[in-house]
């Protein structure tokens, strides 16, 4: 019973973790960036990316981004997105290290382009 009662408050402090995440993130100004010329950055995998993805977003993946950063303009502003927010952060944090000064996280792609009213591309 004890190991239950643990198990219902982890699963409950990771889902209040994730929806003050999900808001502070798509309440962040991310919109105006995007109006300012920002750049959505997909970082998924390939594979990912063809199965939908934000109009007008780029792909580079995760596990690339550390060679192919340089495919970058670091006076543009990114926005990363992923498939629910983990992979985004750490491709931000990636690119802050190389010298980018406007990279935002915009987490899971499906709730940026939902809080944006867009359509998926397929």
């Amino acid at each position: 019973m004890k190991s239950l009662i643990v198990c219902c408050g982890i699963v409950l402090a990771l889902y209040i973790t994730y929806r003050i995440y999900k808001y502070q993130t798509l309440d962040d100004g991310l919109e105006q960036l995007i109006k300012k010329g920002a750049v959505i950055l997909d970082v998924r995998t390939e594979s990912e990316y063809k199965t939908g993805h934000i109009p007008g977003s780029e792909n580079i993946s995760l596990g690339t981004i550390r060679e192919r950063y340089t495919e970058l303009d670091p006076s543009k502003t990114y926005i990363t997105v992923c498939s629910h927010g983990l992979r985004s952060v750490k491709a931000e944090h990636i690119l802050k290290e190389k010298g980018f000064k406007h990279v935002y996280n915009g987490g899971a792609w499906i709730d940026l382009q939902n809080h944006l009213g867009l359509d998926r591309t397929r």
